[in-house]
């Protein structure tokens, strides 16, 4: 197996080596209410394995007062009780966003990126179509869905993951079989998460391993944040910032791409990468909300894209990596509390998502809100999902496909990011 050139240093090695001596370590227990704890003088970070999910962020505010950014439940057996299932902070896969129609054709390598091409006919006799579990937008006709979301109704973040190493003052590694068949899939996955933390710095790796046959693979981490710790009305307020992201995926009414890839335009409402804005602004200017109506599907007025980083250059050299300071590729800010979060990540997309179908029905914890609020409102949230083209494996046009599709004795899957947080005072 080829190992990826750019990994965090020691993330890998860490969740490989995690694996082959769990037997003869013992792994401290979680808290009463399921919860493992990274904790550094600036920041308390809580995990469970249901999803290798983050469960609580807390830091200090501007005024010293500590916040949770982070949407979750104060227990860990919550998660697997909300129908709902709103994927707080978790990892989907094995495929991340949606996949249209619920399939995907996978090629053989010789149809692949050979240099003599073989007859079309071929290709299609050899071509297999997979069709995996639906569970999105349902129709009379198709009455589990039309789609297939974050990997399928039992995908990777409706699942408990092993702990397979755990240090409390910097790291824990999680890891996941995802058996040959599950949800449609196939081959079998093996998978390690690995939540490093260091000062004001969370670092994320992902690696997953085809064992056995070709297949897709696209993870992400699934975060809601509100940099107030849900104590204002809403998160509009907030200011993002996202420098490279000058095109996105176009989609249809149900967010299943187009295969169109749209212009942001300068001063439009996607327009994120020329300066920062606030994320209400145009729901805040009366000529501008009509350009948001629908931008988020139908009947839906904000935002759910994916963000293409168009503009960020290549690296110029080994030393010019995604984790310098020019390569940051989001900044989630807040007036109010004087929270920023920096956002590094080798990824080639940016799913951001405005919380638009919150309805104010989900509990927010005991660290979180005020005596008047205690659910989270629509807008009350935004999502920053890194990850690739969404779909890609069903739009061959793009290149997508080393990116998305892996064999077994290849490269493995990874995703690497790094979340940096600071306070304006």
């Amino acid at each position: 197996m080829r190992l990826h050139a750019l990994l965090l240093p020691g993330a890998l090695s860490l969740s490989l080596a995690a694996a082959t001596t769990t037997s003869s370590k013992t792994i401290p227990s979680p808290d009463a209410n399921g919860k493992y704890w990274l904790n550094t003088t600036h920041l308390s970070l809580a995990f469970i394995p249901y999803g290798a999910s983050i469960t609580n962020l807390i830091l200090a505010d501007k005024h010293g007062k500590p916040l949770d950014i982070v949407a979750g439940y104060d227990n860990a057996t919550a998660y697997t009780l909300d129908a709902a299932h709103p994927h707080f902070g978790s990892v989907p896969g094995r495929y991340a966003n949606r996949i249209r129609n619920s399939s995907f054709t996978l090629f053989p390598d010789s149809a692949e990126g050979e240099e003599e091409e073989e007859e079309e006919e071929e290709e299609e006799e050899e071509a297999i179509t997979y069709h995996v579990t639906p569970n999105e937008n349902p129709t009379p006709d198709h009455p589990q869905g039309v789609d297939t979301l974050h990997g399928g109704p039992d995908g990777w973040d409706y699942r408990n993951f092993s702990v397979v190493a755990y240090n409390p003052n910097s790291s824990i590694t999680f890891s996941i079989v995802d058996p040959d068949g599950k949800e449609g899939f196939p081959g079998e996955v093996i998978s390690y998460i690995t939540y490093i933390v260091s000062g004001s710095t969370w670092d994320i790796n992902m690696v997953a391993l085809a064992t056995t046959k070709k297949t897709p693979i696209m993870l992400s981490s699934h975060t809601y944040w509100n940099l107030d710790g849900f104590e204002l009305e809403d998160a509009l307020d907030h200011e993002l910032w996202m420098p490279f992201a000058g095109m996105r995926v176009g989609v249809d009414g149900i967010l299943i791409p187009t295969g169109e890839i749209l212009a942001n335009e300068r001063g439009g409402v996607n327009d994120f990468w020329s300066q920062p804005k606030k994320i209400g602004e145009a729901l805040e200017k009366g000529e501008k909300r009509k350009g948001l109506e629908g931008n988020c599907g139908t009947d839906c007025t904000g935002y759910d894209n994916c963000y293409i980083h168009s503009l960020r250059s290549p690296p110029s050299d080994s030393s010019d990596d995604w984790r310098q300071p020019s390569q940051m590729v989001a900044r989630l800010s807040s007036p109010h509390s004087g929270i920023k979060l920096e956002v590094y990540s080798d990824q080639d997309a940016f799913q951001m998502y405005s919380c638009n179908q919150q309805k104010g029905d989900v509990p927010l914890k005991w660290t979180q809100g005020t005596d008047e609020r205690r659910t989270i409102p629509q807008y009350g949230c935004v999502v920053l999902e890194v990850q690739d083209w969404i779909d890609g494996i069903n739009h061959p046009e793009w290149g997508r496909t080393k990116k998305q599709v892996f064999a077994p004795g290849g490269d493995p899957y990874v995703l690497q990011a790094r979340y940096v947080f600071g306070v304006d005072k």
